[in-house]
């Protein structure tokens, strides 16, 4: 009998455009929730951890489990050219994969079936599955050819979700309105979570310290 959705694994990779913040916060939320999650990522992507969140260099392995909080989930890495690991199979059971944040070139490559590495194949692998398949795209503008991937791979399954944060929860940092999206990644992957409110139809009521605004 297979797993409840809940309790399957994970799989998060980190393709080569701006938002480490993103790729980071999914993780250590998974990880704190108790799930186990599966992690590869592009070298575009490693040199973006390095450059944006000080990622320290040697076997992303250890240099995951230095910059993330202890939990009590369990993390397994892939390299990226590995298309024999566990995650290039179908017979490998998750709950989904969302790739945060996702380049254009990635999203190109899915859109198109071709699979040159390990993030481009477990993709491909949970669209011939009908898994969740979420997409945090990172790049603007776009163009006509990005618009048109974006369609592709939303007709065949996937949930193309712009890093393209809302305001009316009132956000106050940056960490705020990286939770707004990391919120809406797990969502769409079936995960329960506590970051953030769902809109009630009501926006929150100002702090004493927000000033009238002219």
């Amino acid at each position: 009998m297979p797993a409840p959705r809940e309790r399957k694994p994970v799989i998060v990779a980190i393709s080569g455009a701006s938002g480490a913040c993103y790729a980071l916060r999914t993780l250590s939320r998974l990880l704190a929730l108790g799930r186990t999650v599966h992690v590869t990522t592009s070298k575009a992507g490693r040199r973006v951890l390095h450059e944006e969140a000080d990622l320290p260099p040697g076997p992303l392995d250890a240099a995951l489990r230095r910059v993330l909080p202890d939990h009590p989930g369990h993390l397994f890495v892939h390299d990226i050219q590995d298309v024999g690991a566990s995650i290039a199979s179908g017979s490998f059971d998750v709950a989904g994969m969302a790739v945060v944040p996702c380049s254009v070139g990635t999203l190109a490559r899915i859109a198109s079936g071709v699979s040159i590495n390990l993030v481009d194949r477990a993709a491909d692998v949970m669209l011939k599955e009908r898994r969740p398949l979420v997409l945090l795209l990172r790049e603007t503008p776009l163009s006509l050819l990005h618009i048109e991937n974006m369609a592709t791979v939303t007709r065949a399954g996937a949930v193309v979700l712009p890093a393209s944060p809302g305001f009316y929860s009132r956000p106050e940092s940056i960490d705020d309105l990286v939770d707004f999206l990391v919120a809406r990644v797990l969502d769409h992957l079936g995960v329960d979570h506590d970051l953030g409110k769902p809109w009630t139809g009501k926006s929150p009521p100002r702090s004493p310290q927000e000033g009238s605004g002219r």
